[in-house]
């Protein structure tokens, strides 16, 4: 029996060495991990983006103490985005004012251009650029894409009046043109994931009912994020 502990502790010691702590409880085999998101309408499943390591890393960490666990949707736009990640959620009353909650700390922009706003890319919410130059983003707060789908002239007026001249790869336009998205936010924020499994769950909460832009467009029956957790890759 003593031999059979030992081999095991030995075991042990091995897969550790093998898989050994990067910091803020996480392990070198998490970065490689997706996370699913329970949500009262259903569950998707995020891959984060290894182009973007100080999100990653921040929402790796945060998933594995449950932050997420049990925090609103506070703010849904149809054909544009669903919101979350305000702490203060988890007890509001449902006149609480939200969108403000978060760590104390905020995140340095981690901006490329190879990853755009299409249907189901994961990004981080921030301040504006009046307060916010250098377009950092909230610690904790993030949206998922929704969007429309976009005509060539609809993204020709895109890149006019929204991306002020700036010309949008062709690539991305055909994406958007049969997947949609929302090309006006291209640059200006860092995505650092996607929904790689339950695109149809946006699409459930973004339909629900809200109380308008000047209530903060929060969902009038509360959408909840049950749990995220880290799961194993397929």
């Amino acid at each position: 029996m003593i031999k059979i502990y030992g081999f095991v502790f030995t075991a042990m010691l091995a897969l550790l060495a093998c898989n050994p702590k990067i910091g803020d409880g996480l392990r070198k085999n998490d970065l490689k991990k997706d996370v699913e998101l329970v949500t009262t309408k259903g569950s998707m499943v995020i891959r984060l983006s290894d182009s973007t390591p100080l999100h990653r890393n921040n929402f790796l960490k945060l998933v594995s103490q449950k932050f997420y666990d049990s925090i609103l949707f506070h703010r849904v736009i149809k054909a544009f985005m669903v919101q979350a990640g305000d702490p203060s959620s988890k007890m509001a009353s449902d006149t609480q004012r939200l969108g403000g909650g978060g760590p104390s700390y905020t995140i340095p922009a981690e901006i490329t251009p190879t990853l755009f706003h299409k249907k189901g890319m994961v990004a981080a919410a921030r301040t504006g650029d009046d307060v916010n130059p250098k377009r950092a983003s909230s610690g904790s707060q993030f949206y998922i894409v929704q969007g429309k789908v976009f005509t060539e002239a609809g993204l020709d007026s895109v890149e006019t009046f929204r991306l002020q001249g700036r010309k949008l790869p062709p690539a991305h336009r055909q994406v958007y043109k049969e997947l949609g998205g929302a090309p006006h936010l291209d640059q200006n924020y860092t995505i650092f994931g996607e929904v790689i499994r339950g695109l149809p769950v946006i699409d459930s909460i973004a339909n629900v009912t809200t109380t308008g832009r000047q209530a903060g467009d929060r969902p009038v029956e509360p959408v909840r994020i049950l749990k995220m957790r880290l799961i194993k890759r397929r």
